[in-house]
């Protein structure tokens, strides 16, 4: 037992990344330290446990019985030291800090919903910091603390035990494109057929959980081309200006449609509604403001909020103000 207390948390946290990742430059990259600091803090991870923890396989690695049970183990441990270093750091009085992580997408929506329930928590101080990350990233974020709550897609059944997620945004979906398109009023389109159009996007790219990516591959799409902007505003613009077609939430583009600056294109399928989820980790270990936070996007308040929201852009990390956009509670009628 004398050995766990010279494994130090910086061991762990490479172990796990390459763990996740499946390969060391991957958890270097991540870390943002070189590849022999990640391979030295997992030999002696492998020293101080007498295990391999991993191996070699094909292009990856695969895991030992032994390294499986670790990166569960440390998952937790990591997370815990977290919540530990912010009990600690947290002064009576000062503003509470929730992190929260979301996808590209949703986070460029949700600075209403964010402001809305900051200015509502005057007694206790909220200091909220909305981090875009993949959704498939959430459930790991959730179990390590490195958020408190994730606005997206589900984090997974598999994770329904440990993870407390409630639907809180039915987003309303179109896809649209300028008036002189070729595909504007031709009727019944398959969704197959779309692949050799211009997709325009906002960041990420393409993330498979959600918004145009999940659409790629639900119905198996590979696009000609893809146009990244900068935001989903951006690439809003660029549809109308005639340079593609855009999937985006209903409401984002109603000045546009209305002007007939954008057309929806019939294509079999639309709209499409996806449900959004709040998630925070559950069994009591959640804190007490990240619980709130949960508990307030399901609100007919936070509802007004988003539908209410400004024109604009979120970063990474900073309180977002917003795209304007259309929302339905989960207990609307789609």
């Amino acid at each position: 037992m004398t050995g766990w207390w010279r494994v130090t948390l910086a061991q762990l946290k490479s172990f796990v990344l390459v763990a996740r990742l499946g390969s060391v430059t991957a958890a270097a990259n991540a870390l943002e330290v070189t590849e022999p600091a990640v391979s030295v803090a997992v030999g002696a991870l492998r020293r101080e446990l007498g295990d391999e923890l991993f191996v070699r396989s094909g292009r990856g690695i695969a895991l030992t019985p032994g390294g499986r049970r670790l990166a569960a183990l440390a998952g937790e441990i990591l997370g815990l030291a977290e919540h530990a270093r912010r009990t600690v750091r947290e002064a009576p009085g000062e503003a509470r800090r929730v992190e929260v992580a979301a996808t590209g997408l949703v986070a460029e929506h949700i600075g209403p919903l964010i402001e809305a329930f900051t200015a509502r928590s005057e007694s206790v101080p909220v200091d909220v910091a909305v981090e875009a990350v993949p959704g498939a990233s959430f459930p790991d974020l959730l179990e390590q603390r490195r958020a408190d709550v994730t606005l997206g897609p589900h984090p997974g059944l598999e994770r329904s035990a440990t993870i407390a997620s409630v639907p809180f945004l039915r987003a309303r979906q179109l896809i649209v494109a300028a008036p002189g398109h070729p595909l504007v009023g031709r009727a019944g389109l398959e969704p197959a057929s779309l692949a050799r159009e211009r997709w325009l996007v906002g960041p990420p790219a393409i993330d498979p959980t959600i918004g145009v990516g999940r659409y790629f591959e639900r119905h198996a799409i590979t696009p000609a081309a893809v146009g990244a902007y900068t935001s989903h505003a951006a690439a809003i613009a660029a549809a109308a200006a005639g340079e593609g077609i855009v999937l985006t939430l209903a409401h984002s583009v109603i000045v546009e449609l209305s002007r007939r600056a954008l057309v929806p294109l019939d294509v079999r399928g639309m709209p499409l509604v996806e449900l959004w989820h709040a998630s925070t980790l559950g069994l009591d270990r959640a804190l007490p403001a990240a619980l709130a936070l949960q508990r307030f996007a399901t609100t007919p308040e936070a509802m007004q909020a988003m539908s209410a929201g400004r024109v604009g852009t979120t970063s990474a990390r900073v309180r977002p103000s917003v795209h304007v956009t259309l929302w339905r509670g989960v207990g609307d009628a789609i």
